[in-house]
């Protein structure tokens, strides 16, 4: 690990296909990317999950001021792997990379967020990382119902 990447690992208790999912479909995404104590509003969730392909993510109650997020696949491995750009921060994005790698029906996944220098990681701040715990809270208990059907 470097200056300018954070890394987090979780292990979720679910199959690698199951929690590839929750990342590539919209209607699963939804369900859990929004940490529920922010009171956010997902107005859209345009996920293109395929190299080459693209995503936007539009938050916020009033349509006025809305915040939005999107980039680029780079990579996408079914089951195994996503990369994507975070253009919405200019020169300072970073280049995000989760993988899925199956051990016993769960799911190890390590997601390393790469940042052009210290200086865009410092920028960027912790907010993100922070919220990451309820998120993932949240995709836990999403993979739950999941694995019961």
């Amino acid at each position: 690990m470097s200056d300018s990447e954070v890394v987090v690992t979780r292990t979720f208790d679910a199959p690698a296909r199951l929690v590839f999912e929750a990342w590539t479909k919209p209607e699963l995404f939804r369900q859990w990317w929004v940490p529920r104590s922010m009171g956010m509003t997902l107005r859209s969730c345009d996920l293109d999950v395929r190299t080459g392909g693209s995503y936007r993510l539009v938050f916020g109650d009033d349509p006025a001021n809305t915040m939005a997020f999107f980039g680029t696949y780079l990579e996408v491995v079914p089951d195994q792997r996503i990369v994507w750009t975070n253009e919405e921060s200019g020169d300072a994005a970073s280049v995000t990379t989760v993988t899925f790698e199956e051990r016993d029906g769960t799911t190890l996944l390590v997601l390393t967020e790469r940042y052009p220098s210290k200086d865009a990681l410092d920028e960027a701040g912790t907010g993100a990382q922070d919220a990451m715990g309820e998120t993932f809270a949240q995709l836990d208990e999403l993979l739950a119902e999941l694995v019961v059907r």
